[in-house]
């Protein structure tokens, strides 16, 4: 695997190495050495899979707080997405900065996220399909999120929203604090 740094610490983008024949290929998906190797330290939890009926559709942002801290491996395993990364770690650098990328059933890349890093995603294709590995048990007392248009975030999503649940729209706004510099 080839670990690809973003503009947020600690998230990467995660490229398969594939052995190619005439069969096909073969790929590792996920290996605790490679990502402790990377100064990742990410055990399987749980693993956790979407299917998204509409083109549009957001799903997040989603994270779990320091009562049940939690790293997320994202992976498009059919159709496209576009999956988002927000920093909301109070003493990081890059945090209130949100970083996105296109993963898709063809490109095979994955996104990981740190704990404290809000995720979301958006399909760009109808019956999308996400399978996630999730380092920590959903836990409803630490679940937090953000609002997918919050202007403080300013996400730029590629399509027109046309789906979103209303526990999604009812977080509250990210405050960035007096602190804190926003970035786009």
């Amino acid at each position: 695997m080839l670990f690809h740094d973003t503009t947020i610490d600690g998230v990467h983008v995660v490229e398969l190495e594939t052995i190619e024949d005439e069969r096909g290929f073969f790929a590792r998906a996920f290996c605790v050495d490679e990502f402790a190797a990377k100064g990742v330290a990410f055990e399987v939890v749980q693993a956790n899979l979407s299917r998204n009926l509409r083109a549009g559709t957001v799903r997040g942002l989603h994270y779990q707080s320091e009562l049940a801290p939690e790293a997320k491996l994202f992976r498009c395993i059919r159709g496209e997405t576009f999956n988002v990364a927000v920093d909301v770690r109070p003493r990081s650098r890059t945090y209130g900065k949100w970083f996105g990328v296109r993963l898709s059933a063809d490109n095979r890349l994955a996104l990981l996220l740190p704990p404290l890093c809000a995720a979301g995603y958006q399909a760009l294709t109808d019956d999308a399909e996400v399978l996630y590995l999730a380092s920590a048990a959903h836990t409803p007392e630490a679940e937090r999120g953000l609002r997918h248009d919050d202007p403080a975030l300013a996400i730029d999503w590629p399509l027109p929203v046309s789906l979103v649940s209303a526990k999604d729209t009812a977080w509250p706004p990210f405050d960035p604090g007096p602190d804190r510099a926003m970035s786009e």
